[in-house]
């Protein structure tokens, strides 16, 4: 086996794929767990190494880096496995929150159970459950859709699926088209549910904003809103 594998072996660390959450904002929020996992494995998969460098950077951790995204997954997944398959421990980033969800994170991460790897869970934050635990909407059932689809039509058949989701219902959009999404939602479900956006959470300019999707729509005429945000929306038949 490689130096490289033996050192890492010193940390403790089980060759396998270590999906660790990194903070959404704030960089306090990264647990000790996560840190002590980056330091221990051989190389870490992140969507931007930038990004990502800055956390190791204040955490103290040296190991290296490699990119892993959208445009490069299906070339960097395999070499990603094989590393594992020969004794090394690979942990899995995104550029905010937990890899896997809405993120191309899902896809090594399939890749890995099909093939035995062993996956191993290193909770943290994520930006969906801070929005819906300040949302003050049922949250004990839920229904997370994600990123709605990009094309009008498929966005349109979507929100006529859910008009009668009994559950609330948690959505990411760019804080930019939260408005263009408020509109789709009041016109497919009508203007009266009640809606919490959390824009741009555990950051400095953190915002939590709550209304109905005809009142909230109106009172953000004239704004620009910037950021990411988590748009959380009462279910059909709730009463608020």
């Amino acid at each position: 086996m490689s130096s490289r594998a033996d050192s890492g072996s010193e940390s403790g660390l089980d060759a396998g794929l270590y999906v660790v959450s990194t903070p959404i904002g704030n960089m306090g929020d990264v647990t000790q767990r996560a840190i002590d996992v980056l330091a221990g494995v051989d190389v870490v998969a992140c969507e931007d190494t930038r990004r990502t460098g800055l956390l190791l950077k204040r955490s103290g951790v040296s190991t290296r880096m490699v990119s892993y995204h959208e445009h490069n997954k299906l070339k960097r997944t395999p070499e990603l496995l094989e590393m594992i398959r020969q004794g090394r421990r690979v942990a899995l980033v995104s550029d905010a929150g937990t890899p896997g969800v809405s993120d191309p994170g899902f896809y090594l991460i399939r890749a890995a159970v099909e093939r035995s790897v062993r996956v191993v869970p290193v909770p943290g934050a994520s930006a969906l459950l801070a929005a819906l635990v300040v949302s003050g909407l049922p949250c004990d059932r839920f229904a997370f859709e994600g990123f709605l689809p990009k094309r009008a039509g498929r966005r349109r058949k979507r929100l006529r699926q859910l008009a009668g989701e009994p559950r609330t219902m948690v959505f990411f959009e760019p804080a930019r088209r939260i408005k263009r999404l408020l509109g789709e939602l009041a016109e497919a479900w009508g203007e009266e549910r009640s809606v919490v956006i959390g824009r741009e959470l555990t950051k400095r300019h953190e915002e939590v904003i709550r209304g109905r999707l005809g009142g909230l729509l109106e009172s953000l005429q004239g704004r620009e809103l910037k950021g990411e945000a988590v748009v959380v929306v009462e279910g059909a038949g709730h009463e608020s």
